[in-house]
C-alpha cells in the first residue's frame, strides 16, 4: 500500500504505524527502557495468546513440542506473516518466514524482532522450562527472509547467540550480563577519574553492549583481564579496540597503574624504537638528553600497541625480548632495564597473513596472540545502534552546548540502513557534523559524508576498489547467514570452496568468527 494513500488506510496499517511510532518513541528514551518495555509487552501478550490457544483446543498441562509449533506458526500467520516449519532437531525448532506482519516499515526497527523472540521464548520457557531464541536472519535486517531457531535445551544452546528465557522461578542470564556490564563500566570510571592528567570535561569511556556479539566480548574480557596473558584484539577501523583494551586494564589488578596507548602506525619507522624503548643521550643526532620510552612510562601497568602490524623488524625483535625476558635496553644504552608491563595489542589487519608474507615475526605473533578477541563491525551490531546514538548525542550536547535530545524516525532509518565502513568512529563524526547544523531538539537531517570520485582518479583502480568492497561485504554477509560454513557460500558464488578460501585470505576474513 502506498504510505501516502490516505483512503487505503486499514485497521492493520493503523496498528502497524502505531507500533512503529511507539518503538521510535521508546528508542529516544535510551538505556534499557525500550528493551524492557518490548519484552514486558511481548511476554504478557504471549501468555494471553497461549491461554487463548489452550481454551480453543482444550489443552491443559504443559504443551508438547508439536502443540508449541502449531501455536507459534498459527499465531504469526494469523496476523499476516508467512511462517512455516523448516526443521525439528533434538532440542531445536527452526521456523522460517517470507512476509513480515509489520509491513515494509519494519526495516527501520529490527528491535521488533525482539517481540517475536519474547513471544516465542516466553511460551517455550513456560512449557519446557528453558528457551533461547536465535534470530539467524530477519527481514528487518534486510536478509530477504526470517529464520528463527528456538533452542529448548540449555546444553544444546551453549555458545549459540540469542536471548534466553526461563520460568519466573529461575534466574535469568540477562541479569548476570547487566551486572557484568555495570562492573566493567564502574571499574573503567574509577580508573578514569583517578588519572592525574585527565581532561576535566572529557567524559569517562563507556561501552555499549546490547548486541549478543558485544556481550560475548565483555564475557571474554572478564575472563582474561585478571590473568597475565597478552591479548591481541582484531577488528575493523573504528570498532573500539582501544576501549576494550581499557576495559581489560581496568578489570585487572593493574587498574591502579598507568594505561599507555600508542598507535604504532602513526610513528615514523626511524623513531619507533626510541618511542617504545627510549634512548640515551647522544644515541643519535638530536638526542640531547635521556628519553624514557612508552615501556618505562607504562611500568606496572598496561601498554596498548594499536596497529602493531606497523612495527619495523628491529622493533619487533626488541619487543619479543621484552615479552620473553621482561628486560630491554634504551636505544644507544648499555644497561639492561627490567620492565613489568602487560602487552595488549591490536590490528585491523590479519597478522597471520603478515606472518605468511614475511612481514611479521612468527615467534612474536605467537607471543602476542595468547588470547585473541574479535570486535564485530557495527554492521553486525544493529541492536547497539540506538544506544550508541543516544550516548554520542549526550556527549555532543555537552561539548557544543547543544540540546539535541533525539533523532527523527527517518534519520534513525538512515543510520540503520547505512553500512558504516568506519564503524563507531564514522558514526561519531557523522553525528557531530549533523548536530552542529541542527537548530532544534530533534535531529532531522543526517550529514552523511559521501565523497564524489576525484577528477583524474584512476578508473581501473577505483573500479577494482568498488568490486573488492562489494565482494568483501558479500562474503561477510554470506558467512553470517550460513554460520561460517564456507561450502554454501561457495555454492552461492558459483565457486569452489578452495577459491572462496583464497578470497577470504585476501580480505583477512576468518570464517570461524561467524559461527
Amino acid at each position: 500500500m502506498n504510505e501516502h494513500d490516505f483512503s487505503q488506510i486499514s485497521p492493520a496499517f493503523f496498528l502497524q504505524t502505531f507500533i512503529l511510532e511507539l518503538m521510535h518513541a521508546c528508542e529516544q528514551e535510551g538505556g534499557d527502557y525500550c528493551e524492557s518495555l518490548i519484552e514486558r509487552i511481548a511476554k504478557s501478550a504471549g501468555l494471553y495468546f497461549e491461554q487463548t490457544y489452550r481454551a480453543e483446543y482444550r489443552r491443559s498441562g504443559e504443551l508438547d513440542q508439536d502443540a508449541y509449533i502449531d501455536l507459534i506458526l498459527a499465531l504469526k500467520n494469523h496476523i499476516g506473516g508467512n511462517f512455516s516449519l523448516a526443521s525439528v532437531e533434538a532440542g531445536t525448532i527452526t521456523v522460517v518466514n517470507t512476509r513480515c506482519p509489520f509491513g515494509d516499515g519494519v526495516s527501520n526497527f529490527p528491535e521488533l524482532c525482539r517481540m517475536t523472540s519474547s513471544v516465542f521464548g516466553g511460551i517455550a520457557a513456560r512449557n519446557f522450562g528453558y528457551a533461547k531464541v536465535e534470530i539467524r536472519q530477519s527481514i528487518a535486517r534486510q536478509n530477504g527472509g526470517c529464520e528463527v531457531c528456538i533452542h529448548t535445551r540449555r546444553d544444546g544452546a551453549v555458545g549459540k547467540p540469542g536471548l534466553e528465557y526461563r520460568r519466573e522461578d529461575q534466574p535469568e542470564d540477562k541479569l548476570e550480563m547487566a551486572a557484568l556490564h555495570s562492573r566493567i563500566e564502574e571499574r573503567m570510571r574509577n580508573v578514569w577519574w583517578s588519572l592525574p592528567k585527565r581532561h576535566p570535561t572529557k567524559p569517562a569511556p563507556a561501552i555499549v553492549a546490547k548486541s549478543a556479539a558485544m556481550q560475548s566480548v565483555l564475557q571474554q574480557v572478564e575472563v582474561v583481564a585478571p590473568t597475565k596473558a597478552t591479548v591481541l584484539i582484531n577488528g575493523e577501523t573504528g570498532v573500539g579496540k582501544e576501549l576494550i583494551a581499557r576495559a581489560i586494564h581496568a578489570m585487572s589488578d593493574r587498574g591502579h597503574k598507568p594505561f599507555v596507548a600508542i598507535n604504532c602506525g602513526a610513528i615514523p619507522e626511524s623513531l619507533i624504537e626510541s618511542a617504545l624503548f627510549g634512548h640515551e643521550k647522544g644515541a643519535f643526532t638530536g638526542a640531547i638528553e635521556v628519553h624514557q620510552g612508552f615501556f618505562e612510562r607504562a611500568e606496572g601497568g598496561t601498554l596498548f600497541l594499536d596497529e602493531v602490524d606497523a612495527l619495523s623488524p628491529a622493533a619487533q625483535t626488541r619487543l619479543l625480548r621484552v615479552i620473553q625476558e621482561g628486560e630491554m635496553e634504551r636505544v644507544g644504552g648499555k644497561h639492561t632495564l627490567h620492565v613489568d608491563v602487560r602487552i595488549v595489542s591490536a590490528s585491523n589487519r590479519s597478522l597471520t597473513q603478515h606472518v605468511e608474507q614475511g612481514l611479521f615475526r612468527q615467534d612474536l605473533f605467537y607471543r602476542l596472540n595468547v588470547v585473541r578477541l574479535w570486535i564485530p563491525p557495527l554492521a553486525q551490531r544493529p541492536e547497539d545502534l540506538p544506544h550508541l546514538v543516544q550516548l554520542i548525542l549526550k556527549r555532543l550536547n555537552q561539548a557544543y552546548a547543544k540540546n539535541v535530545q533525539s533523532v527523527s524516525r527517518d534519520v534513525m532509518g538512515q543510520i540503520r540502513a547505512y553500512h558504516w565502513p568506519g564503524n563507531v568512529r564514522e558514526l561519531e563524526n557523522t553525528l557531530e557534523r549533523s548536530v552542529l547544523f541542527c537548530k532544534g531538539s530533534e535531529l532531522t537531517r543526517l550529514e552523511l559524508d559521501r565523497q564524489p570520485v576525484a577528477v583524474g582518479h584512476d578508473w581501473r583502480t577505483h573500479k577494482q576498489s568498488l568490486v573488492d568492497d562489494a565482494e568483501s561485504a558479500f562474503l561477510r554477509q554470506a558467512l553470517q547467514n550460513h554460520r561460517g560454513n564456507v561450502k554454501p557460500v561457495a555454492d552461492a558464488m558459483g565457486l569452489t570452496p578452495r577459491a572462496v578460501y583464497a578470497k577470504l585470505k585476501k580480505y583477512g576474513i576468518v570464517p570461524s568468527r561467524f559461527k
